[in-house]
């Protein structure tokens, strides 16, 4: 641990830099913040935690900023806790509390979101099919000839494919068809539901055989066809808006990573673990992340949990010199918020 005056000066280092983006001096504290102390000493004390890892001077100025030791050392020990104000909670609220069945757009407003309150880059990954259990699968009549199949998770996910509609059988029996598959099948993990809805059209259904021959297909495909994880990206315009990356090789750089979904896949899930609904938020600094790209970014995410089970997971990358504190409680929140749409979303 650091003696209370060098986590004073570090703290103010930090925050300072974060706020003007320009190297801090040892002036610049004294006349800025009330440490007691005066230039000369704060200036020494700025050498030390140069020498010790948690500053460092760009070029030849005799500013200083802060390297990766010294941001991880404020995110753990110095960074205070950020509260919202009522005009982000709300438009948080508005946005996560519109009605809507389908979760991709829950999702795409969840990215969006987040983007525009951190006004940084936006991740979400999943929810996805293959830990999910069916909740409910219907059948709607379209045109003459074609019915829609529609297939909802306990996560609120929604599945459609249009199949050719059974012959010989009027609505009312195609509906109350499907209705006893789906009261046979609620809370069957989806990868498995191709396999016991067989059974059941064996042990209950078996007149039904052929013509649901083609829903059988259906559900084999829509896992089948469903990636790992579906990753969301929102407000790639953001990063333009960093000072960081109006160097047009670094901004590439980073545009480059999110063109890739498996590698995008990769960082947030070496970088974002935890126990389900601890409130837990994962902050992964510069070269913490394990990604050259982004060595000049910062990855704040947590994991995304419905009903005690991991369905997927949010996060936020921006400079190194973020707002730690704002965008931790911003996550935190959007967590809570998402929970919520999407449990009331599979009820």
């Amino acid at each position: 641990m650091l003696d209370d005056r060098k986590m004073r000066v570090l703290r103010a280092v930090v925050e300072d830099y974060v706020s003007t983006v320009e190297p801090v001096g040892s002036r610049t504290i004294a006349r800025k913040y009330s440490l007691g102390v005066s230039p000369a000493t704060i200036r020494n004390e700025m050498a030390d935690l140069e020498e010790m890892g948690y500053l460092e001077q760009p070029h030849t100025s005799s500013g200083r900023v802060p390297s990766d030791l010294g941001y991880r050392y404020y995110v753990d020990w110095l960074m205070p806790q950020a509260d919202l104000s009522s005009a982000v909670i709300e438009n948080i609220h508005r946005v996560l509390e519109e009605k809507t069945r389908e979760i991709q757009a829950l999702i795409q407003q969840t990215v969006k979101v987040l983007s525009d309150t951190t006004r940084y880059l936006a991740f979400v990954l999943g929810p996805q099919l293959d830990n999910a259990r069916l909740h409910r699968l219907s059948i709607v009549p379209l045109m003459e000839g074609s019915a829609l199949l529609v297939l909802v998770t306990d996560t609120g996910f929604v599945q459609t494919s249009v199949i050719d509609r059974p012959a010989g059988l009027a609505d009312e029996e195609i509906h109350g068809l499907y209705e006893a598959l789906s009261e046979r099948l609620r809370g069957v993990p989806v990868d498995l539901c191709a396999d016991e809805a067989v059974k059941v059209m064996n042990r209950e259904l078996s007149a039904y055989k052929s013509v649901m021959r083609e829903a059988l297909d259906v559900l084999r495909s829509f896992v089948d066809d469903d990636p790992d994880e579906r990753v969301y990206v929102g407000g790639t315009s953001r990063l333009f808006e960093q000072p960081e990356f109006r160097d047009v090789d670094k901004a590439r750089a980073v545009l480059g990573m999110l063109e890739h979904d498996q590698t995008v896949r990769e960082l947030v899930n070496s970088r974002v673990t935890g126990q389900l609904n601890d409130g837990s938020v994962m902050v992964s600094i510069g070269g913490e992340t394990g990604v050259k790209e982004i060595e000049d970014c910062s990855l704040v995410g947590t994991v995304l949990a419905v009903g005690g089970r991991s369905v997927g997971k949010i996060a936020v990358l921006g400079p190194r010199r973020m707002e730690y504190a704002r965008v931790i409680a911003i996550v935190k929140h959007v967590q809570s918020k998402l929970s919520e749409a999407l449990s009331k979303g599979a009820g």
